[in-house]
């Protein structure tokens, strides 16, 4: 009976393969994986003594300007009760009860490209929420003209001061721009639920009648100054507030245990260093996961912490001129847009097809395309969905500026990097060396505007 060896599994590099750089003319490894990686390259690093890093802010008042989510069966949408807790009028409201049958009295509607869903000054009835699709609100010019005033996509919603008795009629207009699933709440129904909850009834009336907090455009608790005046004229006194509860980054990790045989490290070492080449790669996968997180993790990722109002989608699907104008101007002193390369291909189609030639600039060695002499750099690591849509991003760096930047903690144990080490940690009974290779890092926006992102941005038209 022939025996069979039970196979395992691979530990560390084999010996052929590492004969393969021992012997003829030779280049080090390559790794096609290796991108520009200009999200590393442009953010200003800042020492996290301890691992953390707190954004102290002025005090900001909760106005409730998020957004709804929703679920379905089938076609059926439905309101997730809690998100109604997003709508100015309901947030704070704790009676989930009560959110619930709010949700339930929410009748979905459908609108094809070009209907009217609400016209200006019609009488104002209804709450809408926008499931899904993407809709135009535009308003009367001083001169008689229509002014388009946003573009509002999933999630949004207007009308809520509608049901709660604080508009009579509507001051703009909606129409789809794309097919629209809504998801519409009469003021009738509102009112029936208000009826039979003396909770709600209360809330709404307190809303409607609380004075408003002084406050400035950016919602931060307002500094009072005295200005114009002369004489001895009674000056105002103030002081600046802070949040209570400022947010906190802690520094996030990456790491990777890297096996190198001994007899690899003995006898295959010229004219490369084996264990140097497995580590070079090891720590560019390190940093491409470490751009991939600072721009697509939940908690401190970009495209997730960008602040609602700083959200902008294309007018059009494609990112146009016009789109890109609008992203810049939410922000002072934008330094760069990240975006994907399709995106930045389609960017440059809509440029071509209305003979715009945007400027290009040299930035770090390399030459990049700019809008209007801000740098647009490719960056891979931003999604594009099955449906071919991505997103750009805009921001502002450094401490200085209250912009974007990036957090790490220089100095460690062993370190072979800033914020990266290379630990020892022993050979195993399989003679077999073993390195723990650890990055250390995170992203923090210091104030809101310092962030912006141009949503829904199609590549395929």
């Amino acid at each position: 009976m022939t025996q069979v060896e039970n196979p395992q599994s691979q530990m560390s590099l084999g010996t052929a393969a590492a004969r393969n750089l021992a012997t003829t003319t030779k280049s080090v490894p390559q790794m096609q994986g290796i991108t520009p990686r200009w999200l590393l390259r442009v953010l200003p690093w800042v020492q996290a003594e301890g691992g953390v890093y707190r954004v102290n802010r002025r005090l900001t008042y909760a106005i409730g300007d998020g957004r709804v989510s929703f679920t379905s069966i089938g076609s059926q949408i439905r309101v997730v009760p809690p998100e109604l807790r997003e709508l100015a009028l309901l947030r704070d409201f704790e009676d989930d009860e009560v959110l619930g049958a709010l949700a339930g009295r929410f009748v979905q509607e459908e609108f094809e490209p070009g209907d009217v869903i609400v016209q200006g000054g019609m009488p104002a009835d209804r709450l809408y929420l926008i499931a899904h699709g993407k809709v135009d609100k535009t308003g009367e010019g001083e001169y008689g003209t229509t002014t388009q005033l946003e573009t509002m996509a999933d999630g949004e919603y207007f009308g809520e001061m509608a049901v709660a008795g604080g508009r009579r009629e509507w001051s703009f207009t909606i129409k789809a721009k794309t097919r629209c699933t809504m998801m519409s709440l009469p003021r009738q129904a509102f009112e029936s639920v208000t009826a039979q909850s003396d909770a709600l009834r209360t809330h709404v009336e307190n809303f409607l009648t609380r004075p408003s907090k002084a406050s400035n455009r950016q919602g931060e608790a307002e500094i009072e100054l005295s200005s114009g005046h002369s004489g001895e004229f009674p000056l105002a006194s103030t002081f600046v507030d802070y949040e209570l509860s400022p947010r906190e980054y802690e520094l996030s990790v990456t790491q990777t245990i890297l096996r190198v045989h001994t007899r690899v490290s003995d006898l295959y070492n010229q004219p490369m260093n084996q264990t140097e080449q497995q580590l070079r790669l090891t720590v560019e996968a390190l940093r491409e996961r470490q751009e991939h997180d600072m721009i697509n993790n939940p908690r401190y990722g970009l495209l997730h912490n960008a602040d609602l109002k700083q959200r902008i989608h294309t007018r059009t699907g494609p990112p146009t001129p016009d789109d890109m104008d609008e992203l810049l101007c939410r922000r002072r002193k934008t330094q760069f847009f990240l975006a994907h390369p399709k995106a930045i291909a389609a960017f440059g189609r809509e440029c071509t097809s209305r003979g715009i030639y945007p400027n290009t600039k040299e930035l770090d060695g390399k030459t990049v395309r700019t809008w209007r002499n801000v740098p647009l750099l490719p960056c891979d690591k931003i999604p594009v969905t099955d449906t071919g849509r991505t997103s750009i991003i805009a921001m502002r760096t450094g401490q200085d500026a209250q912009g974007v930047i990036g957090l790490h903690h220089a100095g460690l144990p062993d370190e072979y990097e800033p914020s990266l080490n290379v630990r020892f940690m022993g050979i195993n009974d399989n003679a077999v060396m073993s390195y723990l290779v650890s990055a250390y890092y995170s992203v923090a926006v210091l104030v809101p505007d310092a962030l912006g992102i141009l949503e829904s941005v199609e590549l395929g038209r």
